[in-house]
């Protein structure tokens, strides 16, 4: 096996540049830690809207029936009972199985900022955000299937239950890492060059490429 080595001079090179990326990825950062926030505030929902906290006016559904009767709804669940069954990535929704009072299973996407729990967060009753029925074919996806129906398969394949709305936002690591990633790359890109050819032109470097002069032919 061969292995290959950087020169020297590569890796002073690239240790100054990324150096120098501390100073523009910071200023990034900071940018987007702030427009994060109002990310943030875009995707808080309202309570009684979808994904919203429910208020007592909202219908708690006990069975599947109930869910196809209701334009909206909650649902009251014990404990933490609904995040501990199987969840998987359906398309871009992640979607927990849920137990609802019937014994029925079903596919729900939860905004878990707007769920309320009355007593211990482990034992008492739980009501879910503000709800409303999506219709998709979930067993088109079998890799999903396996993943939330590890325990029990679902009552219903037809549908979900959107209890998420507008309430889905990334994290402020997910929201700002490939921005700040990309400034770094980018600042690197740039300095590592320039800092290579001056070390070059100042003879501390060796220079990238060798020019090779022409020999003379015999009959000049």
């Amino acid at each position: 096996m061969r292995y290959h080595y950087l020169r020297f001079d590569i890796w002073i090179c690239l240790l100054f540049a990324l150096f120098v990326s501390i100073f523009p990825a910071a200023l990034a950062e900071r940018i987007f830690s702030e427009k994060y926030q109002g990310y943030v505030e875009e995707h808080t929902v309202a309570e009684g809207e979808i994904g919203g906290k429910a208020g007592e006016g909202v219908f708690r559904a006990k069975s599947i029936e109930d869910l196809e009767t209701h334009d909206t709804f909650t649902v009251a669940s014990p404990g933490i009972e609904y995040r501990n069954r199987g969840a998987g990535y359906y398309g871009n929704h992640y979607l927990y199985a849920l137990t609802l009072p019937s014994g029925e299973l079903v596919a729900a996407a939860i905004n878990m900022e707007s769920v309320q729990t009355d007593g211990d967060y482990y034992t008492g009753e739980a009501t879910l955000p503000v709800g409303r029925i999506v219709r998709e074919d979930l067993a088109s996806d079998e890799t999903f299937l396996g993943q939330i129906e590890f325990s029990e398969p679902l009552s219903r394949r037809d549908f979900y239950i959107d209890m998420m709305g507008n309430g889905e936002k990334a994290s402020e690591e997910d929201y700002e890492g490939p921005a700040i990633f990309l400034v770094r790359a980018v600042t690197v890109l740039i300095f590592f060059p320039l800092f290579h050819a001056a070390g070059s032109k100042l003879g501390i470097f060796p220079p990238f490429f060798v020019s090779k002069k022409k020999k003379p032919s015999e009959w000049e």
